[in-house]
C-alpha cells in the first residue's frame, strides 16, 4: 500500500470543497423534505439524491486547480 508523502495533504482544497457543498445540499434537502410531512425513509432518499446531484453540479462549477 502506498503511503503518502509527509507534506502532501490527502485531499485537494477543491475536493473538500465539492464534498462539503454536496453534503450540505444533501442536508438542506432532506431537513426540508423532512419538514414538509413526509416520512423519513422518503427524506434520506431525498437528501441522498440531492447530495449526489450537487456533487456533480458543485464539481463543474467550482474551478479545477492549476
Amino acid at each position: 500500500m502506498a503511503t503518502p508523502e509527509p507534506d502532501k495533504p490527502l485531499m485537494t482544497v477543491r475536493a473538500a470543497l465539492v464534498l462539503t457543498l454536496g453534503v450540505l445540499a444533501g442536508i438542506g434537502a432532506g431537513l426540508l423534505t423532512f419538514a414538509s410531512g413526509r416520512g423519513l425513509p422518503e427524506s434520506v432518499l431525498s437528501g441522498c439524491a440531492s447530495a449526489a446531484a450537487g456533487l456533480l453540479l458543485f464539481n463543474q462549477l467550482v474551478a479545477k486547480d492549476q
